[in-house]
């Protein structure tokens, strides 16, 4: 396994978020593609809610593995899976780069938020690939933190956006993946590719205290706010304005913030 570092973490800031996400609010792109009795890979799966309902989309006889590198986060899975009863669905501890499959194995291979955080994301989606039977689908979308944009304007949020990426980037990410994932594609071999791109969009009250909340713990408690400090990006007092500017956005009746995210449908040759 190798040792990519997680910018993000497993602070609880982010597996709110993580536990928001749905297969209808992250994986709409993908849905129209999924048949009863398909058997999908859920890479990078966290606490699970979208592993649960792609093995409610397959039916009983389909068939769903989660895997995440972080044991703590597929125990959460495995606990949701057993709580929503989803019977053909599990969750392991698992390697995007080194995944404990057979050739062919899956009909759907699917990730979420994930390449963006990888040093090789072209080596993932190679053997992504591997698993995945031939007129299979590799379907895969993220971020692109440069996109991100909101209202009203904050010069501390610019610092936030500013410092993130380059604490992703000092850790051999990209957070502008969303963008690349095209060309990743490309270059990890595949010619039948068809691109997307969606939107989250945190504008209501409910949703800015929400998004608000969770990104002001971010970067003054999660593994975000250490490595920003250990790399010299921020020191504790930017960090301190960062999270109140997020506070005070999520408080602004007029705030709105969207989230660009690439999309794309691979098709296994």
């Amino acid at each position: 396994m190798r040792d990519d570092r997680y910018t993000h973490g497993h602070h609880d800031s982010v597996l709110r978020s993580h536990r928001w996400r749905t297969a209808e609010n992250s994986a709409g792109y993908l849905l129209g593609h999924l048949r009863a009795g398909d058997r999908v890979l859920d890479v990078g799966c966290g606490p699970g809610t979208i592993t649960c309902d792609l093995a409610d989309l397959v039916g009983p006889d389909g068939r769903v593995l989660g895997i995440d590198r972080a044991e703590s986060v597929v125990d959460e899975a495995t606990a949701a899976i057993s709580a929503r009863g989803a019977a053909n669905a599990s969750a392991a501890v698992g390697d995007v780069y080194a995944l404990d499959a057979a050739d062919d194995s899956f009909d759907v291979v699917h990730a979420h938020q994930v390449l963006q955080h990888l040093t090789d994301p072209v080596a993932a989606l190679v053997e992504m690939a591997r698993v995945c039977r031939p007129g299979g689908v590799v379907a895969c979308r993220d971020a692109d933190y440069a996109a991100m944009t909101w209202a009203p304007a904050d010069p501390r949020l610019d610092r936030w956006l500013d410092r993130y990426r380059a604490a992703a980037r000092a850790n051999g990410a990209e957070p502008d993946a969303g963008r690349h994932l095209l060309g990743w594609a490309h270059a990890a071999g595949f010619d039948d590719v068809t691109p997307s791109a969606s939107v989250w969009c945190f504008a209501t009250p409910e949703d800015r205290s929400w998004w608000g909340g969770l990104w002001a713990d971010r970067v003054t408690s999660s593994a975000l706010a250490t490595q920003l400090t250990e790399q010299g990006l921020a020191p504790p007092d930017d960090l301190a304005d960062m999270a109140a500017a997020f506070r005070r956005w999520a408080d602004d009746g007029d705030g709105w913030f969207a989230v660009l995210h690439g999309e794309v449908l691979c098709r296994v040759p």
